[in-house]
C-alpha cells in the first residue's frame, strides 16, 4: 500500500492572498478551519464538497495548530480588509 503524501503551502509561498493553503487547490488553511471547529462540518463533509482529500483536511487542521502566530497573523490581515472593504462600502439607502 502506498502512503499519500500531502502538503500545505505556507504562507510565504502562497499566491492566494499570501495565506496557507492544500497544495493544489485554492482551499486555505483557514477556510478548512473555519468550516470544521467553526462551524462543526466533518472533515469528510468538507473533503467532498470541496473536492479534496480527506488526509488534506487533517493536514490543512494541524497545519493551523502548529502554526498558531502565522494564522493568528492571518485572521487579523483578513479582518482588516474586511472592515477596510466594509468602509469603502456605500451604506444601503432606507
Amino acid at each position: 500500500m502506498s502512503r499519500q503524501q500531502y502538503r500545505i503551502i505556507p504562507g510565504t509561498e502562497s499566491d492566494i492572498h499570501g495565506e496557507p493553503h492544500i497544495s493544489g487547490s485554492r482551499m486555505t488553511v483557514r477556510h478548512v478551519h473555519a468550516r470544521v471547529e467553526g462551524r462543526g462540518l466533518r472533515p469528510e463533509t468538507v473533503a467532498q464538497q470541496h473536492n479534496v482529500d480527506v488526509g488534506e483536511v487533517y493536514d490543512a487542521l494541524a497545519y493551523y495548530h502548529r502554526n498558531q502566530e502565522e494564522m493568528q497573523a492571518v485572521e487579523t490581515r483578513h479582518e482588516r480588509a474586511a472592515a477596510a472593504a466594509a468602509e469603502r462600502s456605500p451604506a444601503p439607502e432606507e
